[in-house]
């Protein structure tokens, strides 16, 4: 077990107060940076860099960010998400360093869904039934893992299927 254990703070952005999320930055106990390039191997980070080392995965519209002494997270409802996102994350880097041995290390940035392609697989009427004025508008945030193929009232089976298996290639769940 590498992350065994840290302390939270959860607070509001300084620049904005008036912001209803919160954010939390876990400050951890040990120093877990060797895990890192196994993390984005197995996670898909957004974003990974080797010096100093980090990886940031964008997840349903918040970035989770993982440095070797610190997590950073944006976006939270409450202490309960954040709790939640908190523990899961705490059981993947231990899962993932307890099997470091049978995965590549990597700091290659994953690839992302590109908007285009998602627009492709939808019908592109600017129906607005899914809430969004526009197809491009909803492509965009199921670029981002904020929207899926179920959140598109228009599509047809198949075309749910081929979006969804589209977007399954590059999405995680928390």
């Amino acid at each position: 077990m590498i992350l065994k254990s840290f302390r939270k703070e959860i607070f509001r952005p300084e620049c904005n107060p008036d912001f209803t999320s919160l954010h939390l930055y876990a400050h951890l106990d040990q120093d877990i940076g060797a895990v890192i390039p196994y993390l984005n191997t197995e996670l898909g980070g957004f974003q990974c860099t080797r010096e100093p080392p980090s990886v940031t995965f964008k997840n349903r519209g918040r970035l989770i960010t993982v440095h070797a002494r610190k997590v950073a997270i944006n976006s939270l409802r409450d202490e309960e998400e954040a709790d939640k996102i908190m523990n899961w994350l705490q059981n993947q880097i231990n899962d993932v360093w307890s099997r470091r041995n049978k995965i590549a290390p990597s700091y290659e940035t994953a690839q992302r869904p590109q908007i285009i392609e998602i627009l492709k697989r939808l019908p592109r009427t600017n129906c607005r039934k899914c809430g969004l004025p526009t197809c491009m508008v909803f492509a965009a945030r199921a670029a981002e893992g904020i929207k899926g193929a179920d959140d598109c009232p228009e599509l047809s089976s198949s075309s749910r299927e081929t979006l969804a298996a589209y977007l399954g290639g590059f999405q995680f769940d928390v």
